[in-house]
């Protein structure tokens, strides 16, 4: 991988990881289109933790909100905030423990996965869209099985194409939390298991042994950080109020796309 193409794909990253329409997706299509072809998942880490790295800056106010009513220590809506992220953690936790291996392979799967990936988004997007619209402007707070039902729809999004965010948001609006509620939660839930991995991958070394090379990783993390920071607020603003239907026909449009080139080349 050259410094100018690690440069794009952070670029692509930060732009595409605070819309549900999978940045990891984006990130193989983009590989495809370079002709790049990694072993491992190092640069993704380093982009996606460059992107919550974007996503605390801009969130720090609740985080230091949500740390403050920690060390009350006492229950109270704080400290259950917290609970409820660390419950959605578990099953991303089970993925990452015993089955690393199986998802490395699946991102060297090629656009036949990407594309059928982002054809399921597109159907969950759309699905819960339209139940939420049918509901109307009622909703519920986060609940301890919303919070279990959003952290698996995490673990599953690991498959490139599936968006994480856009799985999270769905499955949130399918168990009736609001919009705004299940937004926000989405993005705070995905901070530790992302920053917990790049602090893995330093610590043991795969970012020095990463096939990559290490000035690509490095300008990758920068550009994604620096385009994601930029983009963190617009793009979270128009997850809250703009209609999913449309990233759904975007997903389904790139997946196709997808599909396409993999049947005809």
């Amino acid at each position: 991988m050259s410094w100018i193409e690690a440069i794009i794909l952070g670029i692509v990253q930060g732009l595409t990881e605070f819309l549900p329409v999978s940045s990891s997706g984006h990130l193989a299509i983009g590989k495809a289109l370079f002709g790049i072809e990694t072993s491992d998942l190092t640069f993704e880490v380093a982009v996606h933790a460059a992107t919550v790295l974007a996503t605390i800056v801009v969130f720090w106010k609740d985080i230091v909100g949500l740390l403050k009513g920690l060390f009350q220590f006492k229950m109270n809506p704080e400290t259950r905030y917290i609970l409820l992220i660390l419950l959605s953690l578990i099953p991303v936790f089970v993925v990452g423990m015993f089955f690393k291996d199986y998802v490395e392979s699946i991102f060297g799967s090629g656009l036949l996965i990407v594309g059928l990936a982002l054809i399921v988004t597109a159907m969950l997007l759309f699905l819960s869209e339209t139940l939420a619209a049918r509901r109307g402007a009622e909703g519920d707070k986060m609940t301890w099985k919303s919070a279990l039902w959003m952290g698996l729809a995490q673990a599953v999004a690991v498959i490139p194409g599936l968006s994480r965010s856009g799985s999270t948001i769905a499955t949130g609006l399918l168990c009736g939390v609001k919009k705004e509620e299940v937004t926000r939660f989405s993005f705070l839930m995905v901070l530790i298991p992302i920053l917990g991995e790049a602090f893995l991958d330093v610590v043991g070394g795969d970012f020095v042994a990463s096939s990559v090379g290490v000035l690509p990783l490095l300008l990758g993390f920068i550009a994604a950080f620096i385009s994601g920071l930029f983009a963190c607020k617009v793009m979270i603003a128009i997850v809250k109020k703009a209609k999913l239907r449309w990233f759904a026909l975007y997903c389904a449009l790139v997946g196709l796309a997808c599909l396409i080139s993999t049947f005809f080349n």
